[in-house]
């Protein structure tokens, strides 16, 4: 039990393998490439079919990392190399500079005087902050961070003057160390399809029309528009809404798999709208099959028996701009017969998972199928949506699984 875990990817899965190896006596390694840990999770409004904030369990993860002395938080960092066998490995970590140190105290003196401003990575670019921010409210660690393409560094260094607890260092310089390990945790999670791709579904060209992530930014009280689910045109509450399912997922062109939870995330921000403007929303779910399988079938039924949701059986050939800044869907309804056009507030595009070492992010030393997800082998081990496009409940059973498999690796060597 001497030699260390490797945990790439500080999502619910990475966080998951973290603490049960290390509550086992495991020392761990926990890498993460943004400044703080939670992944794509974090960004979740809820969680289906509680409907519950992640935060409340994300908070329990962190509470056992704070008080775990096996795990080391590596942020801002990335494995750029991985050389050895299994049971024997060495990592490469390199950290990029950390211009706030862990004297920081969230204070917000700085963002006060910051005169640059940048996308939001975390709201999926809907809204802009400072150029030094705190990833978002409940940031693990919880200390700001600095954009270093949107800085001025030195030449500003307003930020640096204001700061009474010299939390602030503008030179600081990109590190690296290597890591001895016996075996390495691909947590690595996954990305939103390029909606951009499916030219037919007005993404970038119907103002109208978002992803189901920016949905869950959207309907996030901490999200860009406080929790108000509005059109992107004028501002006025979004209370016609079209979902369309399957949005370059089952598709050879595009993602040739199931993505698995896209129906069960569109029923659940379906009831985000019904929720919202109870009186007066209508919505309606285009889809070619609905998924929703053991205990989330009650979950899809409650949804079902609400006469504002229209389910509709059949593809939408196209989403064009209307008149009036509105968005006009073209579909066909194969149980009802015909094509049916609506003109609506909002649609939400039902993307797909796509793992993030795709698209040539895969390191040599993996092996992945043809999809890029990463296949356990020699000592390498997959975890959560890293193997497989699955819901969080599944992600941290397959981490689970992943961290005891990891234990094992260093047994009787």
């Amino acid at each position: 039990m001497e030699k260390a875990v490797l945990v790439v990817g500080g999502g619910i899965s990475g966080m998951t393998v973290a603490v049960e190896a290390a509550e086992c006596g495991k020392k761990v390694y926990l890498v993460e490439k943004e400044a703080y840990l939670g992944g794509r999770v974090s960004r979740m409004n809820k969680y289906f079919p509680k409907l519950c904030p992640p935060y409340c369990g994300m908070e329990i993860n962190f509470r056992r990392i704070r008080a775990n002395k096996n795990i080391t938080v590596l942020t801002s960092s990335e494995v750029t190399e991985v050389s050895g066998s299994e049971g024997d490995y060495n990592a490469t970590v390199t950290t990029a500079p950390m211009m706030v140190n862990q004297k920081c105290v969230c204070c917000d003196d700085c963002t006060a005087v910051c005169t640059e401003s940048r996308d939001d990575k975390f709201n999926y670019d809907l809204s802009k902050t400072k150029a030094i921010y705190l990833p978002h409210p409940m940031a693990f660690p919880m200390r700001y961070t600095i954009d270093p393409g949107s800085c001025k560094t030195e030449s500003c260094a307003k930020c640096v003057e204001v700061c009474k607890y010299n939390a602030i260092e503008l030179n600081a310089k990109e590190s690296s160390q290597t890591l001895e390990v016996e075996s390495v945790v691909y947590a690595t999670g996954w990305k939103p399809f390029d909606a951009g791709k499916i030219e037919n579904l007005g993404y970038t060209d119907v103002t109208n029309v978002i992803t189901n992530v920016e949905m869950e930014r959207f309907a996030s009280t901490v999200g860009p528009t406080a929790g108000k689910i509005l059109r992107r045109d004028n501002g006025a509450p979004a209370k016609k809404v079209v979902f369309v399912q399957c949005a370059g997922s089952r598709d050879e062109n595009y993602l040739p798999y199931c993505s698995s939870i896209c129906c069960l995330v569109s029923i659940k921000q379906a009831k985000y709208v019904r929720d919202l403007y109870p009186e007066d929303s209508e919505v309606y779910i285009f889809y070619i099959d609905l998924r929703a399988p053991g205990k989330y079938e009650t979950f899809y039924k409650s949804l079902q028996e609400d006469t504002k949701v229209n389910f509709i059986k059949g593809k939408v050939a196209k989403i064009e701009q209307g008149g009036d800044g509105s968005a006009v869907v073209t579909a066909e309804d194969i149980l009802g017969g015909g094509k049916v056009v609506i003109e609506c507030d909002l649609v939400v595009l039902a993307t797909g998972m796509e793992p993030s070492l795709s698209n040539g992010n895969t390191p040599n030393w993996l092996k992945v199928d043809d999809n890029g997800f990463v296949q356990s082998a020699n000592g390498m081990i997959a975890a959560g949506v890293a193997a497989a496009p699955v819901d969080v409940t599944t992600s941290i059973k397959s981490s689970t699984g992943a961290a005891l498999h990891a234990i094992q690796k260093g047994i009787g060597k």
